[in-house]
């Protein structure tokens, strides 16, 4: 597994488009957090990371797949799946090698990103921010991050073709996220099954543990989630 996470990093950052590719996800969080109108924290008038919370999703849900897109599909493609079997390896090892790899990428992005923090705080007037809202929001961005990278590999598993899998990838994760929201908000549900509703969507549980109390339903969902899609990845690979 450890040998698979390596090669896949490898790649990554073996070329300028991985570097650009953070490069790029933290200037787009910079430019919104503190830059566009309306959504600078200089507009907001309080020392909060709200909206880059309520952002970075969006970001995710593009910038995730685009990460998982080759996985398995140029895998397939180009035919070294069949090798890569030959090696002393589980199928699992191979699944959780290149999901491994994903996340260490994710977590690399992240780390930046605490500079926000201390920029927040020395633009408090009050010296001090909500430290337990922003934990608990950096604990859901990597679980969202941990689920979307889950489905954008089952994806990639599904097709030879990197693009197709981007795009399934990014819808996938799009229904996922936002779509259960969206049925529970429908009259025909409201003041009857709109909060179960709700609660099978990734959207709930996201802003569940952004409040700043990490709930063990959340997280028992974001993990069955990502097993869930691990699994079907697995599985996928045996028909192969």
């Amino acid at each position: 597994m450890i040998s698979i996470a390596k090669k896949e990093l490898h790649q990554f950052f073996s070329s300028l488009a991985g570097y650009i590719t953070i490069v790029l996800f933290l200037v787009i969080n910079a430019l919104y957090l503190f830059v566009l109108k309306d959504s600078n924290i200089f507009d907001f008038g309080y020392a909060t990371l709200i909206s880059f919370f309520e952002f970075a999703p969006w970001i995710f849900i593009f910038l995730i797949p685009a990460l998982s897109m080759r996985s398995f599909a140029d895998e397939f493609k180009s035919g070294t799946f069949e090798t890569l079997q030959t090696r002393p390896l589980t199928q699992w090892q191979i699944v959780l090698g290149k999901y491994v790899a994903i996340l260490l990428v994710i977590i690399i992005a992240l780390i930046p990103t605490l500079l926000y923090v201390i920029t927040i705080h020395s633009l408090s007037s009050t010296g001090g921010i909500d430290g337990g809202a922003i934990t608990g929001s950096y604990i859901g961005l990597f679980f969202l991050a941990a689920v979307f990278a889950a489905i954008s590999i089952w994806c990639s598993s599904l097709t030879s073709n990197a693009v197709i899998a981007f795009l399934l990838s990014a819808f996938a994760c799009i229904i996922l996220y936002f779509g259960f929201t969206a049925i529970s908000k429908l009259p025909v549900f409201t003041g009857n099954a709109d909060y179960y509703i709700g609660m099978l969507g990734i959207d709930f549980h996201y802003q569940s543990i952004s409040r700043g109390v990490v709930d063990t339903r959340d997280l028992i969902y974001f993990l069955s989630v990502i097993f869930l899609f691990l699994f079907a990845t697995q599985k996928k690979l045996n028909k192969k």
